[in-house]
């Protein structure tokens, strides 16, 4: 355990943080895998409206630095690429 005033502040912001990122990635997983549920179902409704939760969450982690921006962004691309190709089929 730090002996510094700040040093103690820092470790208790770190568990702050990190149990807050924990709470955002967990989130936004249980989202995504909505999505890819409601695919593996063949379910096109569900999984068009599954994925504008999903891609809202996936923006939001992307802002929060729980997962870089191009990263979210190629999750939502490949998800919606997979809901249309199960809309038109």
């Amino acid at each position: 355990m730090a002996n510094i005033k700040s040093s103690e502040k820092d470790i208790r912001r770190t568990a702050t943080r990190t149990a807050r990122n924990v709470a955002r990635r967990s989130r936004m997983r249980t989202y995504v895998k909505r999505v890819e549920v409601a695919l593996a179902a063949g379910d096109a409704e569900a999984a068009n409206k599954a994925l504008q939760i999903a891609q809202s969450e996936l923006d939001k982690a992307a802002q929060k630095g729980v997962i870089k921006r191009n990263a979210a962004a190629r999750k939502v691309s490949r998800l919606n690429a997979r809901t249309r190709a199960l809309a038109s089929a």
